[in-house]
């Protein structure tokens, strides 16, 4: 049986790490390589590095700064923000990145997906899916949020695994920093049309969360950012209270 993940999440804008709820009022959580060294010394599995401005900036990912990350840790960390090309991704794995996050060019040019899956492998590309319920259905939304596209997200998961993504990272922005749990509907909603590993997002609030959304939703990780970076839960505690109650992680 494979370990579940605990993944932190940096979302970045203007060289800072910031945390808002449900993608609004974004507040200042600090310097992006002090929180990463951080995390790493607390045995987190991954890292997860997310340039949220740079798409509706109509910028690149600062390079500069995954850089700089990954000459200070030693676990897998994976980038995604203003990626719209190959070359793009090339840059950043080439600057210690080990996977790549899609999201809003993704959606506007899937082929992405699938040229990129080829030139580096599906286990380097990770499709961002953010997500909120309309009526019926959950919407995919981009640009960080702000840009609703109509698209029905459970469609939109098939249809990136199908064209070669490796992974799904999913985001909840209803419950996006609310701590109110994981939204379990939608994630069970995903992991029961993909075969890639998906990776749960928004709403971690307390250690029970992690526990239901492993034990009921199906994800493969979970990923946290506010109750880590003020302090309220660590990497550690979260992972030694999931071993206690018998789901297995890497101590």
């Amino acid at each position: 049986m494979l370990s579940k993940r605990i993944i932190p999440c940096l979302d970045i804008k203007a060289g800072r790490v910031v945390k808002g709820v449900k993608f609004l009022g974004l507040r200042d959580a600090g310097d992006p390589v002090s929180v990463a060294k951080a995390y790493d010394a607390q045995g987190a599995d991954e890292l997860v590095f997310l340039d949220i401005t740079a798409s509706i900036e109509h910028r690149k990912t600062l390079v500069a700064l995954v850089e700089q990350i990954a000459s200070n840790i030693f676990m897998p960390f994976t980038v995604g923000g203003g990626i719209s090309e190959i070359e793009d991704i090339r840059n950043i794995l080439n600057a210690g990145a080990e996977k790549v996050s899609l999201n809003t060019q993704a959606v506007k040019f899937p082929e992405l997906i699938s040229s990129a899956a080829k030139r580096f492998g599906s286990q380097c590309i990770v499709v961002a899916i953010d997500a909120k319920k309309q009526g019926d259905f959950w919407e995919v939304f981009i640009n960080g949020g702000r840009t609703p596209t109509g698209i029905d997200a459970l469609i939109w998961a098939e249809k990136a695994a199908r064209l070669g993504a490796g992974e799904i990272l999913l985001t909840s922005m209803d419950y996006d920093g609310t701590k109110d749990g994981y939204d379990l509907k939608l994630t069970k909603a995903i992991t029961a049309k993909v075969n890639i590993p998906v990776i749960a997002s928004g709403g971690a609030g307390k250690l029970e969360d992690f526990y239901n959304v492993f034990t009921q939703s199906g994800a493969d990780a979970a990923l946290a950012a506010s109750l880590f970076h003020y302090g309220k839960l660590s990497v550690k505690q979260v992972k030694e209270y999931l071993n206690k109650r018998g789901i297995s992680v890497r101590l």
